[in-house]
């Protein structure tokens, strides 16, 4: 099985606090890993540093088998890795079309070649990119909104929107941060319907961080639980969950307690 992330003993530090205490995990290619754990274990700054916003102190993060430990987060980009974010970063005044479209930045690269028979040349990457973005909007069932201006639609179509635009770039590794927070039920099985397809329809490999414990059994093949910076269990996602460390994690010793009698 050929791995797509494998990040080796990550440690960070932000002045006194660990935030990262040396965390070893991999993501296999077409696999959907659930990256689980309380708030403030440490999930969305391991993205950081897979990502390149965030040097880590030591550890070693490799990409498609390349090492990219400290790269910038242009390079990750290009190298074909996309991502959402813990809190939405979509462009207001935009329409949902244009959105998207920024999407595919990594494919845009104008040449010396390409500016001198500009109107030739760049209006035919143009028209590919559009292409691309229009097969995306279809694949969200987006149709119907694509032209309205992004602050206007419902926060449930802005995720969906979100997860449009980081699939526009057609990314080999998918990184979502929470991308059903504030959904309800209807909305989570839309997304969760989206995210298989992008694993098995256009072959992403996908790493996801969700709170919603039922998504993650559901959807996705493994998962790992960070709490205080530190991986506490990890396997296949029911049973990762309801190991006995990551219920005090999540309840407290004493309500784990109650959780174990009641379970027994």
């Amino acid at each position: 099985m050929t791995s797509m992330l494998t990040c080796a003993d990550l440690a960070l530090a932000f002045g006194g606090l660990k935030a990262l205490k040396g965390v070893s995990l991999h993501v296999d290619e077409g696999e959907i890993l659930g990256l689980v754990g309380p708030n403030g274990s440490g999930k969305t700054t391991l993205v950081n540093v897979v990502t390149g916003f965030y040097k880590p102190n030591s550890g070693r993060v490799s990409l498609f088998g390349r090492d990219v430990t400290g790269s910038a987060p242009h390079r990750i980009a290009e190298m074909g890795v996309a991502r959402t974010f813990q809190n939405l970063a979509l462009f207001k005044g935009m329409s949902v079309l244009d959105n998207i479209l920024l999407g595919r930045h990594t494919h845009m690269k104008p040449s010396a070649l390409g500016t001198l028979f500009y109107w030739w040349w760049a209006q035919r990457e143009e028209l590919a990119n559009r292409r691309v973005v229009e097969e995306i909007i279809e694949f969200m069932q987006l149709e119907d909104i694509r032209d309205e201006p992004v602050e206007v639609i419902p926060i449930g179509l802005q995720k969906r929107v979100e997860l449009a635009r980081a699939l526009a770039a057609k990314p080999k590794f998918l990184i979502l941060d929470e991308p059903m927070a504030g959904m309800n039920q209807e909305e989570k099985e839309y997304i969760a319907r989206f995210i298989l397809d992008a694993r098995d329809e256009m072959g992403a490999t996908i790493l996801i961080i969700e709170h919603h414990m039922d998504v993650v059994t559901a959807i996705c093949d493994r998962a790992v639980v960070l709490s205080y910076g530190e991986i506490i269990a990890e396997g296949e996602p029911r049973a990762a969950i309801s190991d006995p460390k990551v219920v005090k994690a999540y309840l407290g010793e004493r309500a784990a307690r109650r959780h174990a009698g009641v379970a027994a």
